[in-house]
Formats: C-alpha cells, structure tokens, sequence
C-alpha cells in the first residue's frame, strides 16, 4: 500500500506534468495578459463604486425632499432581489463576462446621469434598472477572476485555490479604497458649499441624532440651515464625476480586458433552469440556514443604516453635508484595516472570538447612538461612531460569508444564493421604512436583529461542536 507522501508525491509529479512549462515566453506573455485583465477589472470597479458607494451614502441627505433618495435606495434593493434570482445565468451565458461587466456599468452610469435631475420619473427608472443590472454584474466579475485564476494556476503548475484568493485579494485590496476616493471627492466638492452660521445646540440636540424624524424635520418650524439642500450647482458638479468615473470604468473593461476563451463557445440559449431556480428556495429547509438568516439579514440592516440614517440623522443634521464623506472615509478605513486583521487572526484565536469583536463593536456603537446628544463640535466622536461601526461590519462582511462556505460546502451556490438574497432584504427593509420610522425606533430595530442575529450564530456554532464531538465519540 502507498504512503500518504508517496501518494502526495505522485499528485505533486501530476500537477507539474500537466502544467505549462513557466520559463516559456509564450507562457510568460499569457500570465502577464490574464494579470492585465485582473488589474484593469479591479481598477474599473474600484472607478464604479467610488461613484456608487459615495452617492449612495448621500442619497439620503442631498435628495430628502419627498423621501426621493430612500426611496431610490429601496428600488435598487427591491430590483437587485429579484435580479439575483432570476437573471445572472442567463444574462453571462448570452452575453459573456466582459460584455455583462461593460453593460451593467453602462447601467450604473445612467444612475449617475439621472441624479442630475433627480425626480421621480427619472430616478425611479435609473434605480430599478440599475438594481436590474447588479447582480449580473457580480456573477460576471466572480466567473472571470476565478477562470482566469484557474488558467493562471494551470500555466504556473499552483493550487487553482491559491491563485484565485490571490486574484480576489488584489480585486478587494483595490475595490475597498473606493469607499475613501469616492467620499473625499464629496467632502471636497461641498466643503465650498458649507454653511457659515452655527446651528444652535439646543436645535440640534433636539431634531438630530436619535430624535431626528423625518416627519418632524419637514414639518416642524425648525431653522437647520445643514439641512439645506446643497447648491444645485454642486450636486450637478459631483454627478458629473461620479458619471464620468462610471464611463470611464466601463470603457477600461470594453478597450482593454480580453473575452474569456470559455466565452468565446457559449451557449447562448443558456437559461436558469427550475432546478437552478428553486435551489435557493429548497435550501432553506436546512437548519443552519434557518439560524443564520437573522445574521445575513441583519449585514444588509447595518450597512443601510450606517448610509442613510447616520450620514443625515447625525453628520448631516450636525455638522453638514460636507463632512459626511469624511465620516465615511473613517468608516472605510477602519473597515478595510478589520477586514485584513481579522482574516489573519482567525487563524489563530477561531472564529467565535472574531464575531463576538464585531458584536461588541455595534453593540456598543448602538448604545452610544442612542444616549448620545450630538453637537457640532463633536467631530471626534462622529469620527470613533464611525470607526466603530466599520470594525463591526468588517467582521460581518467577511466572516459571515467565510461561515457560509465553511457550514454548506456541499451546496455553495445555493447557500450564497441564500445569502445575497437574505442580506438584500436587509438593504430593502431598511431604506424603505427609512422615511416612516425616527431614528430611535431605527436603532432599536438594529439592536433587535443584532441579538437575533448572534443567537442564531451561536446555536449553529454549538449544533456543530455537538456533531464533531458525537464523530469524535463515534470514531474512539
């Protein structure tokens, strides 16, 4: 019988064998295409979403008249739900990666035209057919860096697993930067709008924060001059960029990125079939999906409310317009820096303590929100509120979808169907009561699915222990 290094030894030979010769300059030459296309793929979404991500954290702020911006917000997630359900497979096997890719952020571009003149029959349209596009956007980008990832393995004679981290490493390394070009180019751009007079504090203590309601900031007899819309002459200057950011992105993918070879034979005639379509819905009869949906949900809440209702209840409401995108800097950097820190500590201290630092982390920012009076001056704890509800988010974007892998693996797509799905909800739910609810309320819901949500965490995380120690029984 072989040993297990004999055996590994003989998969080590295969592997070589079957690969390309990397010395080659053929292989050479194709290596450096396939990192071309990664980069340029990375660089164009991170032009995408510094437009993306920056408006959507001011939709609620610079379009609050007539809850226009919210409203905007709802239909995207509403659409995106549906998309993701529905279009994805079709739409990549018709038009193929690089094309969908180019398309969906033609789409995204019309959004920023539309917040030109922002008004119902022209966002409305923009944002269900922006939503519309996300999700084959997505799917798009997925496919081509782990295709892409696997060819470069094959040539390089690595694990395809490596390769592939290694890519969507560079892609997120790039892509969360954008959060902090896309609200520096904001602050700057109303930094020259900024209004010269101090609200008064007692003002601001009592219609921002936790009390602000949007009924109450419309109706009531208030002179808040941060809740002035910025000059019209502003908004049009940041969508022009935004817009040309999102050209600009879309061009660099149609100019440079080169047509996957599996593209280049699909079939057009491709469609979801029902198997794929109820896969989502059947998946939801497994326990620990059942458990986890609280959580998942609750991803989408948090990272709705940190947009909408703490950029115009808090900075907004306090300090004005142009400091929502330093905020927002601070919350993205922090967030970016969790991110890289909290995936190397997992290694070492589990998975448990890293969700328990993200529950501290909003628990405690929740609490603060809630008993804390805002004041103009306050700019430091604007600042640490937003930290703090980066750190927490990080643990949520990257290690709820870490747990997902590692609790289905034997269903992957069905169960990140689930969790698109589940945390799009979270965005939907949240933007469309955003205009009903005061900001108190709000929190309280927050707090609600937070608890809901660890619970949940915690008994699959028990559920699990108790399975690997009835295995271990079972096998002594």
């Amino acid at each position: 019988m072989a040993t297990k290094s004999q055996t590994r030894s003989s998969s080590t030979k295969e592997l070589v064998a079957t690969a390309a010769d990397p010395l080659t300059p053929d292989v050479f030459r194709r290596k450096l295409v396939i990192l071309k296309n990664v980069c340029v793929i990375s660089g164009a979404f991170l032009l995408l979403f510094t437009a993306f991500q920056s408006l959507q954290n001011l939709q609620s702020s610079v379009n609050r008249d007539e809850g226009l911006g919210l409203a905007s917000l709802s239909i995207i997630y509403g659409s995106l739900v549906v998309s993701c359900t529905l279009l994805p497979t079709t739409v990549v096997a018709r038009l193929g990666c690089k094309w969908t890719i180019v398309i969906a952020m033609l789409v995204y571009s019309v959004y920023m035209l539309a917040n030109l003149h922002a008004a119902w029959y022209t966002l409305v349209p923009a944002s269900i057919a922006l939503g519309t596009a996300a999700a084959p956007l997505w799917t798009a980008k997925c496919k081509y860096l782990t295709e892409t990832g696997g060819e470069y393995a094959r040539l390089e004679g690595t694990s395809t697993e490596a390769v592939v981290n290694r890519f969507f490493g560079i892609f997120f390394l790039m892509f969360q930067s954008g959060q902090i070009w896309g609200n520096l180019i904001s602050s700057s751009v109303f930094q020259t709008s900024a209004p010269n007079e101090t609200v008064p504090a007692d003002i601001v203590e009592a219609y921002c924060g936790a009390a602000y309601c949007a009924a109450n900031s419309a109706s009531a007899n208030i002179t808040n001059v941060n809740l002035a819309p910025p000059p019209r002459s502003r908004v049009m200057l940041l969508m022009g960029i935004y817009f040309a950011c999102a050209v600009a992105a879309a061009a660099l993918v149609a100019a440079i990125v080169d047509q996957l070879r599996s593209d280049e034979q699909r079939d057009v005639l491709a469609m979801p079939t029902l198997r794929e379509l109820l896969a989502t819905a059947r998946h939801l009869s497994r326990p620990d999906q059942l458990l986890l949906i609280p959580l998942t949900f609750y991803s989408g809440v948090e990272q709705a409310f940190i947009a909408a209702d703490f950029t115009l209840a808090y900075v907004t409401c306090s300090v004005g317009v142009h400091m929502v995108g330093y905020s927002m800097i601070t919350f993205g950097v922090a967030d970016a820096a969790f991110s890289f820190i909290g995936g190397r500590l997992v290694q070492y201290v589990g998975r448990a303590p890293i969700f328990c630092v993200g529950f501290v982390a909003h628990l405690a920012t929740i609490v603060v929100l809630l008993m804390w009076k805002p004041h103009a001056d306050g700019i430091v704890t604007f600042l640490a509120i937003a930290a703090g509800w980066g750190v927490g988010d990080a643990v949520w974007q990257t290690q709820i979808n870490a747990f997902y892998g590692v609790t289905f693996p034997d269903s992957t797509a069905a169960a990140f169907s689930n969790y698109r799905l589940w945390e799009s909800l979270g965005f939907l739910m949240t933007f469309a009561y955003g205009n009903f609810l005061c900001v108190s309320v709000k929190l309280y819901v927050v707090l609600a699915f937070l608890l809901t949500g660890m619970a949940g965490y915690g008994a699959v995380e028990i559920r699990h222990r108790c399975v690997r120690q009835r295995n271990q029984y079972n096998v002594s």
